[in-house]
């Protein structure tokens, strides 16, 4: 699906990523809602929603960045967090993310595809939010991509000992690679909605996380 805001002029040209409607409805709502002075009114801002998972997401983008051009585009979405020391709720840029899944099992050990000579697991953004916005106290962190969220403590020990990631999410490194393939430079910010853990969802924080993700989204777009 795809959204256009509402413009006046083109100052500068921003696509939103998002995997579904939910995750930025607030934010759609408000920049939908900006009046004529508004800052957002200056910039050429669109939103495309790609579908849940790493395979809609980098068809949905690869065939939108085939006839559209931008200066930056943001993955927004929510992710959940092997690394206690953030908070539910927290807003972290992903610098770096990796398809934790790509590549053959040997027995007991994993080899990635770039091990195995056929290609590249790991991706990293290709903009900087301390380019774009001068007073953010966002936390970085390093995050992987799965088909299937982990849930089970075996599952989880092998992947935080093979690749040590702090969150994870199904579209993440599938928006860093299609953005590399086309040239685009871009930023990936999740707010973490629970811990990886065996799966409880009345841990879940998915409000709250998806209230601040949007909080701090339309803060960040304004100050472009």
């Amino acid at each position: 699906m795809f959204y256009l805001s509402p413009q006046i002029k083109s100052d500068m040209r921003v696509l939103v990523v998002c995997a579904t409607e939910e995750e930025v409805r607030s934010l759609k709502s408000e920049v939908l809602s900006q009046t004529p002075d508004s800052r957002l009114w200056a910039q050429d801002l669109k939103f495309l929603i790609t579908g849940v998972g790493m395979t809609a997401t980098a068809f949905a983008l690869g065939r939108h960045l085939a006839n559209s051009q931008y200066d930056l585009a943001i993955n927004l979405g929510i992710a959940g967090s092997f690394d206690r020391s953030f908070a539910l709720g927290d807003v972290v840029e992903i610098t770096e993310d990796t398809f934790a899944e790509l590549g053959a099992e040997d027995g007991d050990e994993f080899i990635s595809i770039e091990k195995l000579g056929f290609g590249t697991n790991t991706y990293t953004s290709t903009a900087k939010l301390s380019g774009y916005y001068n007073n953010s106290s966002i936390k970085q962190a390093t995050a992987i991509t799965v088909n299937t969220v982990n849930g089970n403590d075996a599952s989880i020990k092998k992947v935080t000992g093979r690749l040590t990631p702090q969150v994870e999410s199904m579209e993440g490194a599938a928006f860093f690679y299609a953005c590399r393939e086309m040239n685009v430079p871009c930023l990936q910010i999740r707010a973490v909605s629970n811990y990886v853990e065996k799966r409880n969802r009345d841990n879940w924080k998915i409000g709250l996380a998806i209230k601040n993700l949007n909080t701090f989204a339309l803060k960040f777009l304004k100050g472009l």
